[in-house]
């Protein structure tokens, strides 16, 4: 069971595949969570009938699934937990898009809250900071593809990275 939801990361897998079938079919029906998660049709009802109980969907058999607002609650969190991690593996680190979203599926399960803000604001910071921002992250980029580390090129990146800051110093002055 996870500590922040008290939901098995199965669980949370179901409410995450709920509210993605909600926002792009406007309904959720057991063979499309189903599907989504490559499961069986019967595996589904045993679940939805735990998250009923919990009173996270709203399910009735044969007929569609809907989240409750605490559900809801609790699906756009975990999504957000997911899209962070994934967007950090893919567009950060350059992890290939299918194993960035394949490992941030399981991320979104254990990270706590304390580090998944500490990825927020550092998100934040890497596309809002003028010291940082499109350059700073191509760079890393350019980094991790070379097969050694350059000196020259990193003292030559420091040197243009200071030349840019003093004049824009300039400019403002």
């Amino acid at each position: 069971m996870k500590k922040g939801t008290g939901l098995s990361e199965s669980l949370e897998d179901y409410l995450e595949v709920i509210l993605d079938l909600e926002k792009t079919s406007k309904v959720a029906r057991g063979k499309d969570i189903a599907e989504r998660l490559d499961i069986k049709r019967g595996s589904v009802t045993g679940a939805l009938k735990i998250l009923e109980e919990k009173g996270l969907v709203n399910y009735a058999p044969y007929s569609y699934i809907t989240l409750t607002p605490k559900g809801g609650k609790i699906a756009r969190e975990i999504t957000r937990r997911h899209v962070a991690s994934r967007d950090f593996l893919y567009k950060v680190l350059q992890v290939d898009a299918e194993t960035a979203n394949a490992t941030a599926c399981r991320m979104e399960h254990v990270i706590d809250e304390k580090t998944m803000e500490r990825l927020m604001c550092f998100f934040d910071y890497i596309y809002s900071c003028p010291r940082t921002g499109p350059d700073w992250l191509e760079n890393f980029i350019k980094h991790c593809s070379a097969k050694r580390f350059d000196r020259e090129a990193c003292d030559q990146c420091l040197s243009d990275c200071l030349a840019q800051h003093r004049d824009k110093t300039v400019d403002q002055g």
